[in-house]
């Protein structure tokens, strides 16, 4: 009986994944298993708080507690920064030991500063100070672009996200070889591109709600396995020097439909532990097509897939206002919202 994991087997394949949160209890035991590297956001970082208080609380009154004039804000991002220093102190040894290679997490700058270059550039260098082996996560909109272009230019990490089509994906590599000619460290610095692809599937299914086509809604569970695999399609035949990163897991395709030696997922907790006891059998998948009954139905019914798919279906202008965008801006605001409600408790029971 072959009693090798699944994502050992993956791993086998060429193919690296991260663990999809900084939570330190599950990053522990997804590098015993295998990832190298791990992400947060605004909503991992709430959770990861809300679900270790007897870690973070005590961290987070000895802030209020150090800092007595601070804004809720301060304190929060001083919060954000421990939590950040700790978790990448899990992954510093994959890090040594791959060469600065793997062993990255992605730390993502204030989705509240999405309008400002300038804001997010500045946190990004903060961010990227807090240890040796950080990337900046900032939005795949102009300014987030913008952002990181000139932070790979500086010799900094990034990873694109709030990203959800090919137009995206392609502005963003781009913008990366742009500062990869300018960096005087590009030899060893590879940017990662990330597209959300269960965000595209539920973009998807939210047009179909209320647009009521009658397709098949099995075919809506693969918009975001046919938009990815177009992207790395582009990336191979381009050169690009960044990484295609796949996020925002909602079934099995999105793991076993974009296996390749050329792209990274990043999997969420309760997703690669399913995956890792599953039956299905990892093989590279990435260069297959989809089924051209699905993509038909899809091109020809959701007007929101088109434009996810066709790489000038989206000007950089309308980055910020596809549907994806917006909801998940609007998310990731929220759960920075839940982050500030914890430590307004905890400042105000001071």
């Amino acid at each position: 009986m072959n009693t090798i994991s699944r994502m050992r087997q993956m791993e086998a394949l060429g193919a690296d994944w991260w663990n999809d949160s900084c939570d330190l209890r599950e990053l522990s035991e997804a590098v015993a298993a295998g990832a190298v590297g791990a992400t947060s956001n605004p909503v991992i970082v709430a959770t990861a708080v809300a679900e270790d208080r007897a870690r973070w609380i005590p961290v987070l009154d000895q802030l209020v507690q150090g800092h007595p004039t601070e804004t809720e804000d301060e304190l929060t991002w001083r919060l954000i920064a421990e939590i950040g220093r700790q978790a990448a102190a899990i992954l510093r040894p994959t890090f040594d030991r791959t060469g600065g290679v793997k062993g990255y997490l992605s730390m993502q700058v204030n989705s509240k500063f999405y309008p400002s270059r300038e804001k997010m550039l500045e946190q990004g260098k903060f961010l990227a100070s807090l240890a040796p082996n950080i990337a900046i996560k900032a939005p795949a909109i102009p300014s987030g672009i913008a952002a990181m272009e000139e932070l790979t230019a500086q010799g900094i990490r990034v990873n694109a996200t709030v990203s959800f089509t090919v137009a995206q994906a392609v502005a963003c590599a781009e913008a990366f070889e742009r500062g990869l000619k300018r960096a005087s460290n590009s030899g060893s610095i590879r940017p990662y591109v990330t597209i959300m692809i269960g965000r595209v599937d539920d973009q998807m299914k939210r047009y179909e709600a209320a647009a009521k086509t009658g397709i098949d809604p099995a075919y809506l569970e693969w918009a975001g396995v046919a938009v990815f695999r177009r992207a790395a399609q582009l990336f191979r035949e381009r050169g690009y020097r960044s990484t295609l990163l796949c996020a925002a897991y909602r079934n099995d395709k999105h793991w076993a439909e974009i296996i390749g030696p050329d792209v990274l997922q990043s999997i969420p907790y309760k997703w690669w532990k399913q995956f890792d006891a599953s039956d299905r059998q990892p093989r590279v998948t990435i260069s297959e097509q989809v089924d051209p009954k699905i993509m038909a139905e899809l091109s020809a019914k959701i007007p929101d897939f088109r434009r996810a798919y066709d790489e000038h279906g989206l000007s950089p202008a309308e980055f910020v206002r596809y549907g994806g965008s917006v909801h998940t801006l609007t998310q990731f605001l929220g759960g920075y919202a839940s982050l500030l409600e914890i430590t307004r408790g905890r400042m105000l029971a001071a």
